[in-house]
């Protein structure tokens, strides 16, 4: 639940739960990352709104709130749903922002690094390529960032029309190089903002550090049940202390992590993406998330042992997505540098009001 004065539909994350509970079995999660597209599950997220909640109802989508956006990436997150939930709700906000209408069909973003940029010449093709788009080959559809000089746009491309180097992160999950020479969009607009790379950036790593929540959460669930049910020596292993304290420090990492990706998508909400009190927690956000994904991944495969590695019990699926979400949009590093930046441009006297103002 996002904190805040704005709250999530409780029948959002229900509906989420739902699907995921009859659509998403871990059977289904190593099916897809053999290859095979879960077609069932992106379908009943499809018709049922989800994966287009930020989009206004006028350019295609339900409307949802931003908190409803933010509670589906943290649902699906829990159980490892391996469909493009969330880059598509991220390409449907970008679109909304351009004011553009929005296609059916998985979406993604790029590009994903800030340095990579992406032109247009003055016949409107593009030029350039965006390396690690995740779910590129899988979407029908990819919203970029065009750095023109007076003012950058957002344009919506056929994935038909961009050629790909397939691959994928450690979690299995589509993701490759996107080259998108000569490529003219279906469609182009113009971002309200200075710099609508960087709003992509900012709002690509809030979503990250609310699935990264969403599957700290799944693994601590995890953990306390296997623990709950090992018995070892003649009783369940959670009665050791070792273990007792392990999972002790497991639910701070996982309540850090929530509290920090709540903080930030409250911050966007009540602010807005662009202001510097969105970025300051944005940053927090990502580096505190991230590093609870590093330390809270390490505890759960410690508690469960060997049996964490096998193919088919579900935590690796939850911990590899956690290793491959912490370096997309930026890993721990360079949000680090970006909030020392605000805390030393500020000066010292503004730090402390800076933090009660959040």
């Amino acid at each position: 639940m996002i904190s805040g004065t704005v709250k999530a539909d409780p029948l959002i994350v229900e509906t989420v739960n739902r699907v995921c509970t009859d659509l998403c079995s871990p059977e289904l999660v190593n099916a897809a990352e053999d290859g095979d597209w879960p077609s069932d599950l992106w379908e009943a997220m499809e018709s049922t709104g989800l994966s287009l909640a930020w989009v206004p109802e006028a350019a295609g989508g339900p409307g949802a709130s931003l908190a409803d956006g933010f509670a589906v990436v943290r649902a699906s997150a829990r159980f490892a749903a391996p469909v493009p939930v969330a880059e598509t709700l991220c390409a449907g906000w970008l679109l909304a922002q351009a004011g553009l209408q929005a296609p059916a069909g998985p979406m993604s973003v790029a590009p994903v690094r800030p340095q990579e940029k992406l032109a247009r010449d003055a016949a409107g093709l593009l030029h350039g390529s965006a390396n690690d788009v995740p779910y590129a080959g899988s979407s029908t559809h990819l919203v970029v960032v065009v750095s023109e000089l007076d003012s950058p746009l957002v344009g919506l491309v056929s994935a038909t029309d961009c050629r790909f180097a397939s691959g994928s992160n450690l979690a299995g999950e589509a993701q490759g190089a996107v080259d998108f020479e000569d490529v003219r969009p279906v469609d182009t607009g113009y971002m309200a903002g200075p710099d609508p790379l960087d709003a992509l950036q900012r709002m690509g790593a809030a979503i990250r550090a609310q699935q990264m929540a969403g599957a700290l959460e799944r693994i601590l669930d995890l953990s306390l049940e296997y623990a709950r049910e090992r018995v070892q020596f003649g009783r369940p292993i959670a009665r050791f202390q070792a273990i007792q304290h392990s999972l002790a420090s497991l639910a701070g990492e996982v309540a850090a992590a929530g509290a920090a990706a709540d903080a930030a998508a409250s911050a966007i909400i009540r602010h807005g993406i662009d202001d510097q009190r969105t970025l300051f927690t944005i940053a927090a956000a990502k580096i505190r998330a991230g590093e609870a994904a590093g330390a809270g991944a390490a505890i759960a495969h410690q508690v469960h042992g060997a049996m964490g590695f096998t193919r088919e019990y579900s935590l690796h699926h939850s911990t590899r997505r956690l290793w491959a979400w912490r370096d997309d949009f930026g890993a721990e590093s360079i949000w680090a540098m970006r909030l020392g930046e605000i805390a030393i441009n500020g000066g010292a006297r503004a730090l402390w009001p800076t933090l009660t103002s959040l």
